[in-house]
């Protein structure tokens, strides 16, 4: 049981405290074999703490494979410090051999993403329930 009386999710059993409890800006969870990093919100500065809490937990995911989904879809506003996070999230990520996807409905986002060339490394899919089905690299 958790501290509250409810049954502890199971991305919380799995890691134990090492994935931060959901913030209004970001919360952790796995679907099957992926972890998934929700964020929402404007991310920036003030999100900074929040944020980069959930995106270093789960690029420690202990098992592999390691499949990370940024899940930008209740992503209001992003800005530079925003996407900086994104970049260490996805260093992380790819130097434990893991891959990383992105999901982002968000046109501001998407535009964002675009003119700072980052819809090519991160190369987003509309949903995350796309996301959640394949890797553009592996398509």
């Amino acid at each position: 049981m958790h501290h509250d009386g409810e049954q502890r999710p199971e991305y919380a059993r799995r890691l134990g405290e090492s994935i931060p409890h959901p913030t209004p800006y970001a919360r952790t969870y796995r679907v099957q074999a992926i972890t998934v990093v929700e964020l929402t919100g404007e991310i920036d500065l003030g999100a900074a703490e929040d944020v980069g809490a959930h995106l270093a937990a789960a690029a420690q995911w202990p098992e592999p494979p390691l499949v990370v989904v940024l899940d930008l879809c209740g992503v209001e506003f992003i800005d530079c410090f925003g996407l900086s996070l994104l970049l260490r999230a996805r260093r992380r990520v790819l130097d434990r051999g893991g891959r990383i996807r992105m999901a982002c409905d968000h046109p501001p986002t998407r535009r964002l993403l675009a003119m700072t060339g980052l819809d090519g490394v991160f190369r987003p899919f509309r949903t995350l329930d796309e996301a959640l089905r394949e890797d553009p690299a592996e398509g």
